[in-house]
């Protein structure tokens, strides 16, 4: 018998329908992770310490961007810390020599804007050593704006299985990362997430 070929959509509607599959279904721990993220003490601001926990993410893999993601709500993403290499740039040599761009805290949830929602939907760490090999996430609008051309990413799921963000990093150029890179962010989300529980803990 042969092979039924099926043809991708075609007309106006085609990219709805193109886009509608690259979608994950709704999120069912929306409510549970608002609630979790409440009890841990996380909220939308900059977290000195987990700035500080990003620059080492972003050293130990080589990576020039690098964030810990909180999903607020069901529409926002927050990176409660971030660095960029830029900021060391800048401590050397002044803002005047500084081109690259700095990406912001705070991101729409939309699986359109950033990988990291594509990580908490799989569960699971994700490895992309040139996203230009991979279709899905190559049209992604910050490749562009950020000139992003590689990403590692491992979900922070704590102690009641509610996945409570990532943590990420990013480069310009492609970058194997490797089996190294992949088992470094794995254990080191692993750490954050047993960090965070002992500080709610402690605060209790």
């Amino acid at each position: 018998m042969a092979a039924t070929q099926i043809n991708p959509p075609s007309g106006p509607e085609s990219g709805i329908a193109l886009r509608h599959l690259l979608l994950p279904p709704e999120d069912p721990q929306v409510r549970a992770r608002s609630e979790r993220l409440c009890e841990l003490g996380i909220d939308a601001r900059p977290d000195a310490e987990l700035d500080v926990f990003a620059r080492e993410l972003a050293q130990r893999t080589g990576g020039c961007y690098a964030g810990v993601n909180f999903f607020l709500d069901a529409d926002r993403q927050y990176f409660a810390g971030l660095y960029s290499a830029a900021q060391d740039i800048t401590a050397h040599v002044g803002p005047p020599l500084l081109e690259e761009p700095v990406p912001g805290r705070v991101m729409p949830r939309d699986i359109d804007m950033g990988i990291c929602p594509h990580v908490v939907k799989r569960r699971r760490a994700l490895v992309l050593e040139d996203i230009r090999d991979f279709p899905r996430f190559a049209g992604n609008p910050v490749v562009d704006a950020i000139g992003v051309h590689s990403y590692l990413g491992a979900p922070l799921i704590d102690s009641t299985g509610v996945v409570l963000g990532t943590i990420c990093v990013v480069d310009q150029d492609p970058r194997p990362w490797g089996r190294e890179g992949l088992e470094t962010i794995k254990a080191m989300a692993a750490e954050l997430v047993e960090r965070l529980e002992e500080s709610a803990n402690h605060r209790g």
